[in-house]
């Protein structure tokens, strides 16, 4: 049985599938986790513990080597990320409010809005920029992989005036990503061991993070999930193509970053419990971020493939345009 190319052929389907599994079983069987108990029990309340396992083994993947180029390239973009998830959720805040289980349209919260736009798509990045754009570009990632984990969004939220957090929550939001990080630098075995559990524990997670879901709440926030993942295609898309542009860049890399990454999914309930007052909206933020997702992975892609004809193809007219010029038949009757 093909179960595992099977789940794949969704965009995300090893996030969104168990997750929707999750939300499935505690719908229609909430009580599933507390009538087991034990490890199965833990598997439907323990998504937060594997989740600061799966930031360390990510932390595990980033190297501390990085060529002038790719601080550049990869700071810029990160910078830019970050930027326009603050200013999102700074507008955003104005029309739904700065009380964090404030939401609007469908269950939109500033928190959903900020989780989305903050993390990159690292895996379809790297695909796309291997297809179509420059290969030193694809170096980029290894410092806007940084943007992994729920800390960057905290540190958001607070630069926005939207939360505020104590520095021991704050440490302890980036401190595994940072552990993996070192201990993944000193030893290339350790990076070989961890960086291979990175896919595996993303099912497991999802599955925790859904089980604490209602599908009733699911389809409406579904909906407004999708139209999340266009703007954070539009919105990050627009600022990510100018300042790549503007770093030496093409345009390719900043399209191509201009997506959800899946492990997203998990921050709203990081955040949720760091600052409890976001709780209320953990659940639903959760749910737009997956269909963020979903809409980014489906449709950068095209975005990208479509920018990446069009350059080239103004690259051919201005190379033919270099040719008629310079050819003596032509300059003769000039």
């Amino acid at each position: 049985m093909n179960i595992k190319k099977t789940i794949e052929k969704v965009p995300g389907g090893m996030m969104v599938v168990p997750l929707l599994a999750g939300a499935v079983i505690n719908t229609f069987f909430p009580g599933t986790g507390e009538f087991f108990g034990s490890f199965t029990g833990a598997l439907f309340t323990g998504a937060l513990p594997i989740l600061a396992v799966f930031f360390f083994c990510i932390g595990t993947t980033i190297s501390f080597k990085a060529t002038p180029y790719i601080l550049k390239k990869g700071g810029a973009l990160l910078f830019t990320k970050i930027s326009m998830g603050a200013l999102a959720g700074i507008i955003a805040a104005q029309f739904i409010g700065d009380d964090p289980s404030a939401t609007v349209l469908g269950g939109l919260s500033v928190l959903a809005i900020v989780a989305s736009m903050n993390d990159t798509n690292g895996g379809l990045y790297m695909a796309l920029i291997g297809q179509f754009g420059k290969k030193e570009d694809a170096g980029a990632y290894s410092l806007m992989s940084l943007e992994s984990g729920p800390f960057l969004t905290m540190v958001t939220l607070g630069a926005a005036g939207l939360a505020s957090f104590p520095w021991q929550t704050m440490l302890g939001a980036i401190l595994p990503l940072v552990l993996g990080m070192i201990l993944g630098n000193l030893d290339k075995e350790i990076r070989e061991l961890f960086s291979k559990a990175v896919p595996a524990l993303i099912p497991f997670f999802a599955f925790g993070l859904g089980a604490g879901l209602n599908l009733n709440k699911v389809v409406e926030a579904s909906f407004t999930g999708l139209f999340l993942g266009l703007g954070v295609i539009v919105v990050t898309g627009s600022a990510l193509l100018l300042v790549d542009k503007l770093t030496g860049g093409n345009g390719v890399a900043g399209l191509a970053a201009a997506t959800t990454a899946g492990n997203a999914a998990g921050v709203p309930a990081a955040v949720a419990a760091a600052n409890p007052a976001y709780a209320e909206v953990a659940g639903s933020a959760t749910i737009m971020v997956a269909a963020s997702v979903i809409v980014t992975a489906v449709l950068v892609p095209f975005v990208v493939a479509w920018y990446a004809k069009r350059i080239d193809k103004q690259s051919n007219t201005k190379g033919n345009v270099l040719v008629s010029t310079n050819n003596p038949t032509i300059a003769k009757h000039r």
